[in-house]
């Protein structure tokens, strides 16, 4: 009976020094694991980004705030507001949603005003502008 139990303790301590280095392997499996997570939602990040500017150069490339129907700019200038806050609601990156946002209310600017401020759009411009190379620095 002795001898029995000698075995049986053998076994156990044999057991358990082969599960030692096995749990080191698995906090390494879990922690490679998690770094390789951590690099997709990076890469997926980065790809969101990059869709995100590509779109958003899409929505305002054809706008042309030069339009003689003010009903028509004003029209066209929600369609984008109405774009870029929806695009930027998606977005994860902060700036990138800020920037997306501070463009969308530009052309709010736009669609809300009268047809008088309309004729004079220099200082819209270069408010779009500046929010454009914003745009631009972010997506670089």
């Amino acid at each position: 009976m002795m001898g029995r139990n000698r075995k049986i303790r053998a076994a156990a301590g044999l057991f358990a020094l082969l599960c030692l280095p096995l749990a080191g392997c698995g906090e390494d499996l879990g922690n490679a694991v998690n770094d390789a997570d951590q690099a997709i939602d990076q890469a997926q990040g980065a790809m969101d980004k990059a869709g995100a500017c590509s779109e958003a150069l899409g929505i305002t490339a054809d706008f042309n705030p030069e339009v003689p129907d003010p009903q028509q700019l004003q029209a066209e200038a929600g369609e984008k507001a109405n774009q870029l806050q929806e695009l930027g609601n998606q977005v994860a990156d902060a700036s990138l949603r800020e920037s997306l946002l501070a463009m969308a209310d530009g052309y709010v600017e736009v669609e809300r005003a009268k047809a008088d401020r309309l004729a004079n759009m220099n200082d819209w411009i270069r408010k779009q502008s500046e929010n454009l190379e914003n745009l631009r620095q972010i997506c670089l």
